[in-house]
């Protein structure tokens, strides 16, 4: 008999017992990631009904590959400028949750007897909410397109980005001697160090890297390219004492602001569902029921801190942003739940044992629990509302009703948020650049000079000129950098930061002061430094008179060039349609086809949407090929992104008839550019009298007709038998 490896023998069992019993959940409509989990007991020592798992170590070890790999689906996923778009409100009610959620565990934890690590590891795991969870309601109560729901994504983006700086601070914090604010301090200060200081590297490099071999990526080697650059960026946050996870959240955000984005999130998602499948089946191991049965009230307890606690933090949280009470309440009840990320935090204080074995399965329960009230929470969120309303004081209702028009007037911005916008960024980065380079040069270079020169006595004071010319530029950057063109360019915010640019000039010039400090002190000893920082402030002006204005503003202006590379490149590639401004209630839809769509391999004709649907197909686009009118044997293909013409009453039905058959699974997809004309059909008109079809129009003129109109009578996608009269207003869609 052949010896088969415990390690795939593991893999095995875990993939097949996943398979059948995510099928099932599938099956029951319920999320696979409680699938997994089940699986997971399934094959654990406290189910002996089943072959268990014998390689624990390796499991474990493929399990941190499925962080990894979620993590850097996540990055791809995100992007710094979604993170702007989001919103004040959204951003500001996220980070209220959040904190009041980890301070309520922490909180109950106390209360009930646990150590501050389990405590606060518990705040960890109820303070972020399930967007597999949520996505999944929405969609089966047909809510898409409410406005609640809109800032309830935004809620969820800006969580998702907590939930990865949590992973880090909660270990480190575990694992410093005490529980203090110091800590905490200067692990996030370091923790947000590394991660603008990745941006800025990253951006100015990696789009230049990707451009220069862009010719030699196909699919594999696109993928082993991201693959490397993921692991990579791992190994570096591992060695600069941050998790994984966080590097691997950092190269997918940075690779998600590159062109080849998009097409890298797709090919990493079979991989990425692979790996964090044998993570959740791993964790499923932990599960202990005995613990579960021996806690019902436990279970109970935390169960409702989660969905009040959740409820009311959001509720505040969107009511302080200027959100009604009836989208701070449908919001707030969206969100009672907890499931991925509290699975991941729940397991990492596992692994690391800083926890207790009692934590991670209380997270299982209580995730499940919530799981199953988030449907109903959201349903019953409207007569919630009419109640509150009717418990509510008249005057109380009439002072947040004023509350929220005051944000609604709100008309210029104050001078605190112009300030930040002009310089705040711009101070940030270059500071951030500068001590990068000092510790970098301290740390390395000076080094490095020493065992090559080991005979050398002046190592310190080369390290500190070599120094001193790379940051000169930033220096520059830090004291003379000007807002944006963009912001330049608005006279009346210029006039009210005028009068305080001294004031601001001031500030700049006595923080590079304070950093050309520090990075002299890090070569020259202190009974040098004052007279040497007075040599070096002379020196650096020099240096920053001489070239630094010139290469600062290459250097910015290749990073800014980098950072805006994808939406240009989109916009060269594609063409966007928007909302045409129609004499009737008419729109363009665009639609992408899902790989394991029905549809994919058939053709227009056999799909029949004029007959199905009532909306036109106006064109289909693959790749960078355009095919403009398709004929009825057009093959569709997956990822074909279709457009299609209709009423919007007939598209929103398209849409929800997909939905709810789940036939086909359509995403929404970049919209290239169509122009709307019309003619009217004149009595010299060759195709007078004739058929569309007969009259070769759509061939010759390269035009879809998507409307007739006849006197009062109006025609929305006419059939290619329809007859054209004299006096015939044509409307029609070309490229």
């Amino acid at each position: 008999m052949i010896h088969l490896p415990p390690l795939i023998y593991d893999l095995g069992i875990i993939l097949v017992v996943g398979a059948l019993v995510t099928l099932l959940f599938k099956k029951l409509r319920q999320p696979l990631v409680l699938g997994y989990l089940v699986a997971g007991f399934l094959v654990s020592q406290h189910f002996p009904y089943l072959p268990t798992i014998q390689d624990k170590a390796n499991i474990s070890t493929w399990a941190e590959i499925g962080v990894i790999f979620l993590l850097f689906g996540l990055g791809l996923e995100f992007s710094f400028k979604k993170l702007v778009k989001v919103g004040g409100s959204a951003g500001f009610t996220a980070v209220f949750e959040v904190i009041f959620m980890v301070g309520l565990g922490y909180l109950v934890g106390r209360l009930i007897g646990w150590n501050s690590i389990d405590s606060l590891f518990m705040g960890g795991v109820l303070s972020i909410s399930s967007t597999t969870i949520i996505v999944r309601a929405f969609q089966e109560l047909n809510m898409k397109g409410q406005r609640f729901v809109e800032l309830v994504f935004g809620i969820l983006i800006v969580e998702d980005i907590v939930a990865v700086l949590l992973l880090v601070l909660l270990p480190s914090l575990a694992m410093s001697e005490g529980l203090n604010m110091g800590s905490l301090m200067t692990v996030t200060l370091r923790m947000v160090f590394f991660i603008l200081l990745w941006f800025v590297v990253g951006i100015f490099l990696l789009p230049v890297f990707l451009r220069k071999i862009r010719t030699l990526l196909e699919e594999e080697t696109t993928l082993i390219v991201s693959i490397a650059l993921c692991f990579m960026m791992v190994a570096i946050s591992s060695l600069a004492g941050f998790s994984p996870a966080l590097g691997a959240f950092v190269m997918g955000s940075l690779l998600a602001e590159t062109p080849e984005g998009h097409h890298i999130e797709k090919l990493i998602n079979p991989v990425k569902n692979l790996f964090a499948a044998v993570f959740f089946v791993s964790v499923g191991t932990m599960i202990d029921p005995q613990i579960i049965m021996d806690k019902p009230a436990l279970i109970l307890l935390l169960t409702l801190v989660t969905i009040f606690g959740k409820f009311l933090s959001t509720y505040l949280g969107a009511l302080l942003t200027g959100q009604s009470r009836k989208t701070s309440m449908q919001s707030g009840m969206s969100l009672a739940q907890i499931g991925e990320f509290s699975f991941i935090i729940a397991a990492l204080g596992t692994t690391l044992k800083v926890t207790s074995d009692f934590i991670y399965p209380l997270a299982v329960a209580v995730s499940a629990v919530t799981t199953f009230t988030t449907p109903y929470l959201i349903k019953a969120s409207p007569w919630f509302t009419e109640a509150m309303d009717r418990i509510l004081p008249d005057r109380l209702k009439k002072a947040m009703d004023n509350y929220k028009l005051s944000f609604e007037r709100q008309g210029s911005r104050n001078v605190g948020s112009l300030l930040a916008e002009a310089y705040g960024m711009k101070i940030i980065l270059n500071s951030v650049v500068i001590v990068a380079l000092t510790f970098g040069f301290k740390k390395f270079a000076a080094q490095f000079l020493q065992k090559i020169l080991p005979n050398f006595e002046h190592v310190n004071g080369v390290s500190l000129m070599l120094c001193m010319i790379l940051s000169a530029p930033f220096f520059w950057g830090l004291v003379k950098g000007r807002p944006s063109k963009k912001m330049a360019q608005d006279l009346d915010v210029m006039a009210r930061l005028r009068r305080l640019i001294p004031g601001i000039t001031f500030v700049r010039v006595l923080l590079a002061i304070v950093l050309l400090a520090g990075l002299v002190a890090q070569f020259i000893s202190l009974r040098f430094a004052s007279g040497a920082l007075i040599g070096a402030v002379l020196v650096m002006g020099v240096l920053s008179y001489r070239y630094g204005e010139k290469v600062y503003k290459l250097f910015e202006g290749e990073f800014l060039s980098n950072l805006s590379e994808k939406e240009r490149e989109e916009i060269s590639k594609r063409d966007e349609i928007t909302h045409l401004a129609l004499p009737w209630d008419a729109s363009i839809s665009v639609l992408e086809v899902a790989v394991d769509s029905t549809w994919a391999g058939r053709t227009l004709r056999d799909l029949k949407f004029k007959e199905n649907y009532s909306v036109t197909i106006a064109s289909v686009v693959r790749g960078t090929r355009r095919f403009f009118a398709p004929s009825g044997d057009f093959v569709l293909w997956p990822f074909d992104k279709i457009v299609c013409f209709g009423s919007e009453a007939e598209l929103q039905d398209l849409n929800q008839k997909v939905e709810q058959e789940r036939i086909q699974k359509w995403q929404e997809a970049e919209t290239p550019k169509y122009r709307m004309g019309s003619f009217v059909v004149q009595d010299e008109a060759t195709y007078l009298g004739k058929t569309i079809r007969e009259s070769g129009i759509r061939e010759a003129k390269k035009i879809l007709v998507v409307c007739v109109e006849r006197g009062k009578e109006r025609i929305l996608g006419p059939s290619a038998g329809t007859v054209l009269q004299a006096g015939d207003l044509v409307w029609f869609v070309s490229e």
